[in-house]
């Protein structure tokens, strides 16, 4: 009997001990959560800083395909959109380079201007990662419960559409709900 009892207690003690080491652990090399309040993206462009609005950033899974977004809104916004095709949960999923023939990742930076005096010609301006070869940017997914929120980090660099221009997006953070 104090044999079983002396097992039982070291069982429990080990399976405390495990879990407070298992929650201490690194996110599948997903980084921390960033700054991003919940329910929104922030991020640098060329060093400006842009954050999107609550009640118009948001994210969408259907299986392994997964879609972020967000704006500012207002007559002059500017938003953020993510996909991850092949998406697993918590990691690190590069933007460009070696990872397009496996994994498919990709985000852009949009900026409206809406002229309220001919609101129904709006100019947008759209740059797309990636736009070469080469690795320009990842996301890091540090925290993901499905169908509820993702949280994670990420930066890249984007080419306009329609021209060369380049926007470098650094310090970016995200906080999104499903």
């Amino acid at each position: 009997m104090k044999t079983s009892i002396k097992k039982i207690r070291l069982l429990f003690i080990a399976t405390v001990i495990s879990s407070f080491a298992l929650s201490c652990s690194s996110s599948d090399d997903g980084g921390g959560g960033g700054s991003a309040a919940e329910g929104t993206i922030t991020a640098k462009v060329d060093g400006t800083s842009v954050t999107t609005l609550e009640m118009v950033t948001f994210a969408t899974q259907v299986g392994t395909v997964l879609q972020m977004q967000g704006n500012t809104g207002g007559t002059s916004s500017k938003a953020f959109v993510f996909n991850l095709m092949g998406f697993e949960g918590v990691g690190t999923y590069k933007i460009g380079g070696d990872d397009l023939e496996f994994l498919a990742a990709n985000a852009s930076y949009v900026e409206t201007e809406v002229d309220l005096s001919n609101p129904m010609a709006p100019e947008t301006n759209t740059w797309f990662a990636p736009y070469t070869d080469e690795e320009v940017g990842e996301i890091k997914v540090s925290e993901y419960v499905e169908g509820d929120y993702i949280k994670g980090t990420f930066h890249f660099k984007a080419k306009r559409t329609e021209g060369d221009d380049i926007k470098n997006i650094t310090n970016g953070s995200f906080n999104v709900n499903f």
